[in-house]
C-alpha cells in the first residue's frame, strides 16, 4: 500500500466526503435542539417541590452523565429491539446525543439559574409577580448571558462527538471516510479530510459563540446603565 499523499485520490472523494459532512452537520443541529429541550425538562424536574420527583430526576441525570455515550447508543440501538422497541439508526442516535447532552445542558441552566441574584426572586416575590412573569422578564434575561458559554462548548461537543454515530450505522462524515477507505484500501486521505473538515468547522464555531457571548454581554451592560 501506497502511504504517499495523493492529491487526484483526495480530489476525487471530496464530494462524497462533503455530502457525508452535511449529514454531520444536520445530526448535530437535531441533536443539540433535542438536548435543548430535554435539559429544560430536567431542570423543571430539579426544581419541582415533589420531593420524590427531585430525586428521581438527579438519580437519572447522573446515571447518564456517568455512562459513556459510546455505550448509551449501542443500549438504544441494540438492546430496546429485544423489549419490542425497534428505531432506525438515525433516530436512535438523535435520541440518545439529545438524553446525553440534555443531562449536561441542564447543569448549564441550573447554574445560570443559581448565578441570577437571589434578591432579584426576593424582589419579585415581594412584589406578588407571578413565577411566569418572574421567568419572562425577570430570571431568564439575566440567566441567559451566564449560560452562553457553556450551551456553545456543548454544540460543539455535539458537533466533534458525532463520528460516534458510525458505530451504528449512520452514514456522516467518519462512517463515509471509513467507507471509502474500505473500499479503496487507502485511509490516509479520507481520514485526514475528516480531520480538516472538523478543525474548519469547530474553530470558527467557538469563534462565533465567543462573539454572541460578547454581544449579549454588551446589550446587558447597557440595559443595566438605563435602568441606573
Amino acid at each position: 500500500m501506497n502511504a504517499e499523499w495523493r492529491w487526484d485520490f483526495a480530489i476525487e472523494i471530496l464530494p462524497q466526503m462533503l455530502l457525508a459532512t452535511l449529514n454531520t452537520i444536520l445530526a448535530a443541529g437535531i441533536g443539540y435542539a433535542i438536548a435543548t429541550i430535554v435539559g429544560l425538562l430536567f431542570l423543571l424536574g430539579q426544581r419541582t417541590p415533589i420531593k420524590l420527583v427531585n430525586v428521581i430526576n438527579r438519580e437519572i441525570v447522573e446515571f447518564i452523565r456517568s455512562t459513556p455515550l459510546l455505550i448509551q447508543l449501542f443500549f438504544v440501538y441494540f438492546v430496546l429491539p429485544q423489549f419490542g422497541i425497534t428505531l432506525s439508526a438515525w433516530v436512535c442516535g438523535m435520541i440518545t446525543i439529545g438524553l446525553h447532552f440534555g443531562t449536561y445542558l441542564s447543569e448549564v441552566y441550573r447554574g445560570a439559574l443559581e448565578g441570577v441574584p437571589r434578591t432579584q426572586w426576593e424582589a419579585c416575590r415581594a412584589l406578588n409577580f407571578s413565577t411566569f412573569y418572574t421567568y419572562r422578564k425577570i430570571v431568564l434575561p439575566q440567566a441567559f448571558p451566564i449560560a452562553i458559554p457553556g450551551m456553545g462548548n456543548y454544540l460543539v461537543g455535539i458537533f466533534k462527538d458525532t463520528p460516534l454515530l458510525s458505530t451504528i450505522g449512520v452514514a456522516e462524515l467518519f462512517h463515509a471516510a471509513t467507507a471509502v477507505g474500505g473500499y479503496h484500501y487507502r485511509y490516509l486521505e479520507p481520514y485526514t479530510i475528516v480531520g480538516i473538515i472538523f478543525l474548519t468547522l469547530s474553530i470558527p464555531a467557538a469563534i462565533w459563540i465567543r462573539k454572541i457571548e460578547k454581544n449579549v454581554n454588551l446589550a446587558q451592560g447597557k440595559i443595566k446603565k438605563e435602568q441606573l
